[in-house]
């Protein structure tokens, strides 16, 4: 078991991954993934409001 099939493994784990079905571990990681991307887009568009605050 190499480095990255151990960190799948152990996110399935910690989770509670492992007992759903193929189409329910897609829905799961499909919104933790648009959870994700929601957080990272708002807090960059955060982050250069105030950026653009500071440099004025």
């Amino acid at each position: 078991m190499n480095w990255v099939q151990r960190k799948v493994y152990l996110y399935n784990v910690t989770f509670g991954l492992y007992m759903l079905d193929l189409w329910e571990r897609c829905l799961f990681n499909t919104l933790v993934l648009v959870l994700l991307w929601f957080i990272t887009y708002n807090g960059f568009r955060c982050a250069s409001e105030f950026f653009k605050r500071q440099m004025w």
